[in-house]
């Protein structure tokens, strides 16, 4: 599998970085699945060579617009550029209802126009996995105020049995030790070197690192204050990172 760091950055573009978008693909395949996609995806996608089009599936961490305010455009783009797959987006409960009324702020009446192709929204429920031919996405409830459920992602490939784990935004928490366990790489939050409420930080994960037992821990979602840290302990995620498990 690989992992096509797309966008790596926080709400606000810290770092230059851009809004969480992580792509999935079978090794050296065009990527077919997005893990969040924030209001800057298209441009993190066209900059990384990703075709919006081939897209199959989106997994939504949770409602805020840094990691699935992407989503108008992403589904309008495949409009204008004559798209003909179907699209899924899976995200917390709620994101049918968000995701419309996100697509009548942005663009009145794009919610009702038919297209050549169809989008289908599912939701998730806490750690009951949802499968396609590729892959299988488990969602772990974790802590993050966003008016809807938050979830860190473990996503196991089809093909491979590769499987890596996103955190999402969040708080630490144990399920995060069960949304990782044994994953080949885990992209993680390291918001901030002091606790920051509702956000995962650097100190606290440095207290438990020793009870994760993925194989490779990676950060991601910095915000300026952590950037400026001594980031010598870890590894970090920056824009364009390739991830090959």
């Amino acid at each position: 599998m690989d992992i096509t760091v797309a966008g790596s950055g926080d709400a606000f573009g810290s770092g230059g970085r851009f809004q969480t978008c992580i792509a999935l693909g079978n090794t050296n395949s065009v990527p077919h699945t997005l893990i969040d996609c924030g209001s800057t995806s298209l441009v993190a996608m066209r900059r990384r060579r990703i075709d919006p089009n081939a897209i199959e599936t989106v997994l939504i961490s949770h409602l805020h617009a840094d990691h699935f305010g992407g989503l108008p455009f992403l589904i309008l783009d495949g409009q204008f550029r004559r798209r003909t797959r179907d699209l899924t987006v899976v995200g917390p409960p709620g994101t049918r209802e968000r995701l419309t009324a996100a697509m009548e702020v942005c663009y009145p009446g794009s919610s009702e126009v038919e297209r050549r192709f169809s989008v289908h929204v599912a939701e998730h429920h806490d750690r009951t996995p949802f499968r396609t031919g590729r892959f299988t996405a488990t969602p772990f409830e974790v802590r993050h105020a966003s008016g809807a459920p938050a979830y860190a992602l473990r996503v196991e490939d089809a093909e491979s049995s590769a499987v890596m784990t996103y955190s999402g935004d969040t708080e630490w928490t144990d399920a995060l030790l069960d949304a990782s366990a044994g994953a080949d790489v885990f992209l993680c939050e390291g918001y901030a070197p002091t606790p920051v409420r509702w956000h995962l930080d650097l100190g606290t994960l440095a207290q438990h690192r020793q009870r994760l037992t993925c194989r490779r821990l990676v950060l991601t979602h910095l915000s300026p204050a952590a950037l400026a840290a001594d980031l010598s302990a870890w590894e970090v995620a920056d824009d364009g990172m390739v991830l090959t498990t």
